[in-house]
């Protein structure tokens, strides 16, 4: 199913039925402030395991990012996390970047074999954030590629349905996405170490 929600006011009615697809085991392809993204609630494990068929990856191998609505919810996942890593996250978010920090033992099951950090996302999204803000925990976050060398991701969600509809429960039409992921930020030795440089300027909030 593809089905339009306005980026900056997400009708309820349509928010509903993305949140009763996620609470129903389902997996949605959503807008983030960066590209496209695949997703599904953490818990849900065997929405976890078709995501990773999706992505040709085994569940313990995985490294999907954790949506958050705000940093409220950081200390359900992650060990403590430093004072001046925090005022850093608190900076720059919402916004275009994975912040990886140390995993806690309340990680879901699925991901407990290896899974000793977690990468936390805040995007500067309504669409998204709504939904975790409205499901009250975090929905996994995993880019959704295009074969093409070129454009690495694709933006335009009708051609992702077209690609994705019998893969997916359903394909969220926010608009065009962008096609540079989010900067990937390591801060589990202390001083933060850019993995990947992608959309967001860690030197703005340093």
């Amino acid at each position: 199913m593809l089905l339009q929600i306005h980026p900056d006011n997400p009708n309820p009615r349509e928010m509903k039925m993305v949140l009763e697809c996620l609470r129903d085991g389902g997996i949605i392809i959503y807008p983030t402030d960066t590209v496209y993204a695949l997703g599904c609630d953490i818990y849900e494990s065997k929405a976890i395991e078709r995501v990773c068929k999706i992505k040709g990856i085994k569940p313990e191998k995985a490294n999907f990012s954790f949506v958050f609505y705000d940093l409220s919810h950081l200390a359900d996942f992650t060990r403590v996390v430093d004072t001046s890593t925090y005022k850093l996250m608190k900076k720059a978010l919402p916004g275009p970047f994975t912040f990886i920090l140390e995993a806690n033992s309340m990680i879901p099951k699925i991901f407990k074999s290896n899974k000793k950090t977690i990468g936390i996302r805040i995007p500067n999204n309504n669409i998204c954030r709504s939904l975790v803000n409205q499901l009250d925990h975090p929905i996994i976050s995993t880019s959704v590629h295009d074969e093409d060398e070129i454009t690495e991701y694709p933006t335009d969600a009708e051609v992702i349905h077209d690609k994705y509809e019998n893969l997916v429960d359903i394909v969220i039409d926010g608009g065009f996405g962008n096609n540079i992921a989010s900067t990937v930020v390591d801060c589990t030795q202390g001083a933060p170490i850019i993995l990947r440089q992608g959309m967001g300027n860690l030197e703005e909030f340093l």
